[in-house]
């Protein structure tokens, strides 16, 4: 992600300041010369909240080791020890073989996507990684942007998952009744489990209940007459809105990247809030079966439903709506919209050379990984808010559902095979994902360099100082 080779990069270009100097060994003492007591503490502090707020934003555990490695290097901290888990974040700074290490650790208790709020926080660690704020001030600023509201009323969220999810209905060929019927009904759901986050349930149960809801509204509409031969579109929809805020991308690149304790607490997290959704949907089918309500569940959607320019923009829609209802700044909206579109783009061509739906997943996740990294450098925007939203209209709510349906409904043992190829569908997003950001890498440094020899050396202006600032 941006945070950790952003990080990497200042590591990289930082000048040696006085506190990497080594103390003469006359005394016996060997190590760095650090700052006092006071400030070591208070810089560890800064660099743990900026890493509690990657980490409940869901980035990886490679880039806010890499982020705060930065940060502490930059205020005269060069030789720290950063551990990352999947509920807190530890760092020890080495002082020598004089003064005992100082550690400190921060435990991350909530989780919640706010892109604004993250896209904050990067720019702030630019200005801290350059010299360009002092501690005491990044300090204050970090309070500033942790403690603002959400950018925008949390109704207006609830609308953009509304709209999400009717666009997604679209994708899956649902005329505009259906979409509209399902975004009424993912609007529901969205009000119940904000009431129910109010009451502290744990997200398992909430999970459950979403699933719950979702399938219960959508087979009572069918049963007035309300819906056609083909609910399961609605469900199918609501359960893309329901998959799309677990991390899949940070899981897999906390696996690939070895960190193997963050990635199986993300792996179990998603297993549990994805069993708790597939809970609530099997009950209620399984429910719906005892009382009558007969619903059907056709042949597997062709690979692309309805017209290709249909099809890019309700992509681009799924992708905007989700980061609206992600809080995400107004600029990153246009380019959110536009990875969707390319993901859907790159995964309809894929299914029409003769792919199938996951080898067309994985592809067009590499596009958006490809494309998020490269973008995210030039426009400032987090790489979270392009590559999650791009691959939202990609998740698979309904092969979940239709698998779900042959298992309860159909009790056909043929939704075990069904179940298993939407997990793979989701594998290959996740990889996808990560596999364009790192090829991406290379380019991103080329790049780099193009701008640097094109800007030329700058001789004119006062020379800035290359000691990092503490107060």
């Amino acid at each position: 992600m941006l945070f950790g080779r952003h990080g990497r990069g200042v590591l990289r270009r930082a000048p040696r300041t006085s506190s990497d100097q080594q103390v003469s060994p006359t005394n016996g003492v060997h190590g760095p010369a650090l700052p006092d007591d006071a400030t070591v503490h208070f810089v560890l502090d800064l660099a743990l909240r900026v890493g509690e707020v990657q980490m409940s934003s869901g980035a990886g555990a490679a880039d806010v080791t890499a982020t705060i490695i930065a940060v502490t290097s930059a205020y005269g901290l060069p030789h720290c020890e950063v551990d990352v888990i999947y509920t807190s974040i530890t760092v020890c700074c080495h002082r020598g073989t004089d003064l005992a290490p100082v550690t400190s650790l921060r435990v991350v208790r909530s989780r919640g996507l706010d892109y604004t709020r993250l896209s904050g926080v990067e720019r702030l660690v630019r200005l801290m990684t350059t010299g360009s704020i002092s501690a005491k001030d990044a300090y204050a600023e970090l309070d500033k942007i942790t403690s603002a509201p959400h950018p925008y009323p949390r109704w207006v969220a609830t609308l953009a998952w509304a709209a999400m999810a009717g666009a997604v209905a679209v994708t899956l060929g649902a005329n505009l009744t259906t979409a509209l019927l399902t975004g009424l009904v993912t609007a529901l759901t969205d009000r119940v489990g904000r009431l129910l986050n109010r009451r502290a349930l744990p997200f398992f149960f909430q999970q459950v209940v979403g699933g719950a809801l979702a399938t219960a509204a959508t087979l009572g509409l069918h049963a007035a007459g309300l819906l056609g031969a083909r609910p399961s579109l609605v469900v199918g929809s609501a359960l893309v809105v329901l998959l799309s805020g677990l991390s899949l991308v940070s899981t897999a690149q906390d696996a690939i990247t070895g960190y193997n304790v963050t990635a199986a607490g993300r792996t179990m997290e998603i297993a549990l809030m994805s069993a708790g959704l597939i809970a609530g949907v099997a009950l209620t089918l399984r429910s719906a079966v005892e009382l009558g309500v007969v619903t059907s569940v056709v042949d597997p959607l062709p690979p692309i439903a309805g017209g290709v320019g249909v099809q890019l923009l309700a992509g681009a829609a799924v992708s905007a709506g989700f980061a609206v209802a992600s809080y995400a700044q107004p600029r990153a909206l246009l380019i959110a919209a536009a990875a969707g579109a390319t993901g859907m783009a790159g995964y309809g061509l894929l299914t029409v050379a003769g792919a199938n739906a996951i080898i067309a997943s994985g592809g067009a996740a590499v596009v958006i990984g490809f494309g998020g990294a490269l973008t995210s450098r030039r426009l400032r925007i987090p790489p979270l808010v392009v590559v999650v939203s791009g691959m939202t209209p990609l998740l698979p709510g309904w092969t979940t559902y239709r698998g779900l349906y042959q298992l309860t409904a159909d009790t056909n043992l043929a939704g075990v095979s069904t179940l298993v190829y939407a997990l793979g569908i989701g594998l290959a997003l996740a990889g996808g994902a990560v596999l364009g950001e790192y090829l991406a890498q290379p380019v991103r440094t080329g790049l780099g360099r193009l701008e640097r020899r094109l800007a030329g050396p700058r001789l004119s202006g006062p020379l800035r100082p290359t000691r990092r600032r503490l107060e």
